[in-house]
């Protein structure tokens, strides 16, 4: 399909092999490889012909760990070796840890673009606190919102993300805050914001919603 000879494509069967790690199973037959072999057979295939641009689109849902890693350090040494990729994913982890430049789509729209300190910048707060409450009443979201050092509050069905604006002592305040008015508390954890802070901060849902 490349237009490669078959001196050729064996040499370069050999190469792409070592490449995704296969070389142990060159003999093998496709249909007895795992989930995630085949995912890099198929990243393979797509390397036969040195493409100056690649484009993945989410290679590591549902695979094995060990297949995700090999994937993840092939793509990151690709791209170091001069190949231009575009990669999709809901994996926000993977997104950070790969590209230089990240565009964020929802619902078939560009809602922002840009370097991952460009996105980051644009984070309302760089600390977030996540509730997980009972007996939830507006009052408590409205005077979250007043607490000295809070950005933004953000309410979703399971969980309330309190975005503060740097990280200040604030944890107790809240606790204080849900006795008052009642409100049962049952976990609370402080997190750095992130890609997937950032799109539900844009879109008001959440990647897996």
């Amino acid at each position: 399909m490349y237009g490669l000879s078959g001196k050729v494509a064996k040499a370069r069967a050999k190469e792409v092999l070592e490449i995704v790690g296969l070389t142990e199973r060159a003999k093998g037959r496709i249909d007895t490889f795992s989930g995630g072999m085949k995912r890099r057979i198929n990243i393979g295939a797509a390397l036969m012909h040195r493409p100056q641009l690649l484009i993945m689109d989410e290679p590591t849902v549902g695979i094995d760990p060990q297949s995700r890693k090999h994937i993840l350090e092939t793509v990151k040494t690709l791209n170091e070796q001069g190949m231009t990729v575009i990669y999709t994913s809901h994996y926000m982890e993977e997104v950070e840890y790969l590209c230089r430049r990240i565009a964020i789509i929802d619902e078939g729209k560009l809602i922002v673009s840009g370097t991952r300190r460009d996105l980051s910048n644009r984070l309302a707060g760089g600390t977030v606190l996540k509730l997980t409450v009972d007996s939830l009443r507006p009052s408590f979201i409205e005077m979250l919102e007043q607490l000295d050092g809070v950005e933004k509050v953000i309410v979703r069905p399971e969980e309330i993300d309190v975005h503060l604006q740097s990280k200040m002592e604030i944890v107790a305040d809240v606790i204080l805050l849900a006795g008052r008015l009642e409100v049962v508390i049952h976990n609370m954890q402080l997190q750095e914001a992130n890609l997937e802070t950032l799109f539900l901060q844009l879109t008001g849902r959440s990647l897996r919603e």
